[in-house]
């Protein structure tokens, strides 16, 4: 399993008009065949001190293995997703991780 985490922090995050097409986008990127599951999300309202719940919007991806996650970056629609969204964010942040032994 290959988990693929990304944060999205909007410049505009209260724009409904950039947020409903943000949406949109993001459930159009995960119809990606080498998906396995998808989660897209808003913060929670969870007030901890280790808790970061600055960002707009986090994408959850899952593959098989990174060779599918490869592909993944390498598709069409995923660079056609940073082409269209990518002046919306101020700033993306990505945690990938794999399964331990």
């Amino acid at each position: 399993m290959f988990v693929h985490h990304v944060f999205f922090w909007l410049k505009s995050p209260n724009d409904a008009t950039v947020r409903a097409e943000f949406t949109k986008a993001l459930q159009e990127l995960v119809t990606i065949s080498t998906i396995r599951q998808s989660h897209i999300g808003i913060p929670a309202a969870t007030n901890r001190p280790v808790v970061d719940n600055t960002y707009a919007f986090s994408l959850l991806l899952m593959f098989d293995n990174k060779a599918d996650h490869d592909d993944y970056q390498d598709d069409p629609d995923h660079h056609r997703f940073i082409e269209r969204c990518s002046a919306w964010w101020e700033r993306v942040q990505v945690y990938d991780a794999v399964e331990t032994d």
